[in-house]
């Protein structure tokens, strides 16, 4: 006859429950041990009683076991947050993209494109908002204006001061340099004059002088001409 199977349940009774513990805990740790020596394989088993006794089994060193299999836990659950960073990044592409979307057809509604599926309602919105804008682009228009006129207007100020400073100082440097011109081509005539008259009037001196020195001569020489 076959063994009827017993249903696992917890054991009610302390003493048969500590019994059974010890039983199968030395058992488990004999199938540990045989796993690792069979198959090679690197077995670590931590066990603690209702009581919080420590009981455990390494094939090797239980501190790298550890090491190891906290290693490998971090490489096998990177995979997980990847894929959650893929799919918050999609969920941040898909939002972009219906903004991007619904800000390309708003701004082909500003153009007075595919107006076609627009209602009345928002007809009249899309005016009101071009109104605005129209009014905001021709006062930044009409104040652009005003600057520049301003600093035209400061630009011709200053031409003017400039022309006005230059004409000043070439009526003050051009002035005394004609003066002296003046003065030198009064010198100059002056001298000229001067000199000219001294040698005619010596010239002619000296020709009277030259004169009557011969008709002396003349008379002392021949006394007798009368």
């Amino acid at each position: 006859m076959a063994r009827e199977k017993l249903k696992l349940r917890r054991i009610d009774n302390t003493a048969a429950r500590q019994v059974t513990f010890s039983k199968r805990r030395k058992g488990l740790f004999k199938k540990a041990e045989e796993l690792s020596i069979l198959c090679d394989a690197e077995v670590a088993l931590i066990v603690f009683s209702s009581t919080g006794k420590l009981f455990q089994f390494s094939s090797s060193s239980m501190k790298e076991t550890l090491h190891k299999y906290s290693g490998h836990s971090k490489d096998h659950d990177q995979p997980s947050a990847t894929s959650l960073d893929l799919n918050v990044e999609q969920t941040n592409c898909e939002e972009l993209s219906k903004k991007v979307s619904a800000a390309s057809l708003q701004l082909k509604h500003m153009r007075g494109e595919e107006l076609d599926k627009m209602s009345v309602a928002e007809l009249q919105q899309l005016e009101n908002k071009l109104e605005e804008g129209l009014s905001r682009v021709l006062n930044r228009k009409g104040q652009l204006m005003i600057d520049q006129i301003n600093g035209l207007r400061q630009k011709a100020m200053a031409l003017e001061e400039k022309n006005r400073c230059l004409k000043q100082q070439i009526s003050i440097t051009g002035q005394p340099a004609s003066n002296d011109t003046e003065n030198t081509q009064t010198e100059e005539g002056q001298s000229s004059e001067s000199v000219m008259t001294a040698l005619h009037s010596g010239s002619s001196q000296d020709y009277n002088e030259d004169s009557s020195d011969t008709s002396l001569r003349l008379g002392l020489s021949c006394p007798g001409w009368k």
